[in-house]
């Protein structure tokens, strides 16, 4: 096309020449059709050579890396071009793709007909939600997004931008009440929590956006939860539950442990016939064991300087 741009301006330039010869010297008249056909030429070509280069310059653009270019003739829209490099298209194209309303200031603003392909990174606001059981949590995310289809990036919804960041906020707070902060008394086991299945969550988040953003033409690289955490209102509660489980846990481990030696001692006595106990002092045993295995301070021992049952 710019060889054409070339030779245009070239042909314009010789049609000019070619009209002044054909021209009367000056102060004469103009009497011959030849001589009215050099003006109507040497017209012309300064009108082509001053109209028709720059119409023809306006159609050429570029395309960077990653970058695709929404082509619009009178309001029809044409294609999308993705390859990168130097491009022409027509001249009359539109060079903005309508207006827009900027959310921060209200102002109308046009929209440009260049797209970015390339991946975006959303990080969205804490948000306080419920969970499934209703308690108040702070949760947040992190998303990488791209437009795959500039169509609907650009006719489809107002701005896309806007429409990331509104439905990235609407898709996390639809997870967070699906699922309870972590497991909660009563529960089946094996219930998915948002602390303890950070990758399921994850991916159902990501799912979530990928049906709401499709409208919009975007495609989701990955969701992530970069906060999760209860409510300041009820954190200090939450935590004593949670430190009263561990202590819960602890303490069955203990009994367990403690029962099993209690069981190998007495197990063990009775088939070395260490000792022959009778069921009152096998009861005693077995009480002091428990004490000094399952007591939290360290056992005191008492010597016993009598007979077994004094």
């Amino acid at each position: 096309m710019l060889l054409l741009v070339i030779v245009l301006t070239a042909a314009c330039v010789a049609g000019i020449v070619a009209g002044a010869m054909m021209l009367p010297p000056e102060d004469v008249p103009i009497t011959t059709g030849a001589q009215t056909f050099g003006l109507v030429l040497m017209v012309v070509s300064i009108v082509a050579v001053c109209v028709g280069p720059l119409l023809l310059f306006m159609g050429f653009f570029t395309i960077q890396p990653n970058q695709a270019r929404v082509l619009i003739l009178f309001g029809d829209y044409k294609g999308t071009v993705r390859d990168e490099g130097f491009h022409w298209a027509n001249p009359f194209l539109s060079r903005s793709a309508g207006t827009t309303i900027d959310a921060r200031t209200g102002k109308t603003t046009p929209k440009s007909t260049k797209v970015s392909l390339r991946a975006r990174t959303y990080n969205g606001e804490h948000l306080k939600v419920n969970d499934k059981c209703g308690n108040p949590i702070e949760i947040a995310d992190v998303i990488v997004w791209r437009v795959e289809n500039t169509a609907k990036a650009l006719f489809d919804v107002d701005d896309y931008n806007s429409y990331v960041h509104t439905q990235s906020e609407t898709a996390l707070r639809h997870v967070a009440t699906t699922y309870a902060y972590d497991q909660m008394p009563g529960e089946p086991d094996g219930e998915i929590t948002l602390r303890s299945n950070i990758e399921e969550v994850s991916a159902a988040l990501k799912e979530e956006l990928a049906v709401r953003l499709e409208k919009a033409g975007v495609v989701i690289d990955d969701a992530r939860l970069t906060h999760l955490a209860y409510a300041p209102e009820i954190a200090q509660a939450m935590l004593r539950r949670q430190q009263a489980d561990a202590v819960i846990a602890a303490r069955e481990k203990i009994v367990q442990g403690a029962v099993g030696m209690v069981e190998m001692a007495l197990a063990e006595l009775s088939a070395k016939q260490v000792v022959d106990l009778d069921d009152e002092r096998k009861a005693a045993m077995v009480s002091n064991l428990m004490v000094v295995l399952c007591g939290e301070s360290d056992a005191q021992p008492v010597l016993n300087t009598g007979t077994l049952y004094q």
